[in-house]
C-alpha cells in the first residue's frame, strides 16, 4: 500500500504521470490478500522500479549550499 501512496503522491506534487505498465500486468494489488506473498513482492519490486525509473529520468537540478543563503538564525524549542 505504501508504493501506491508513494506513486499517487509524486504525481500530484510534480504533475507527472508514473507509467506502471510492469505493475499493471501483474495485475494485483494490496487489496488482493488471497494472492501469495510471492505475487505481492514481485508487484511491490516492479511498482518500486517503476518510480525509481521515473524519479531518475527527471534529472533533479542539484541544489548547492552557499553562505548567502544561510541564515544565522537557528530555531529553538523551549
Amino acid at each position: 500500500m505504501l508504493m501506491i501512496h508513494i506513486k499517487k503522491y509524486y504525481e500530484g506534487i510534480t504533475g507527472d504521470e508514473i507509467p506502471a505498465k510492469r505493475y499493471n500486468s501483474l495485475k494485483i494489488s494490496p487489496v488482493h490478500i488471497h494472492k501469495n506473498k510471492k505475487c505481492h513482492k514481485d508487484a511491490i519490486l516492479a511498482l518500486g522500479d517503476e518510480i525509481v525509473t521515473q524519479i531518475r529520468s527527471q534529472s533533479p537540478i542539484p541544489v548547492k549550499y552557499t553562505s548567502e543563503r544561510a541564515s544565522e538564525k537557528v530555531a529553538a524549542e523551549h
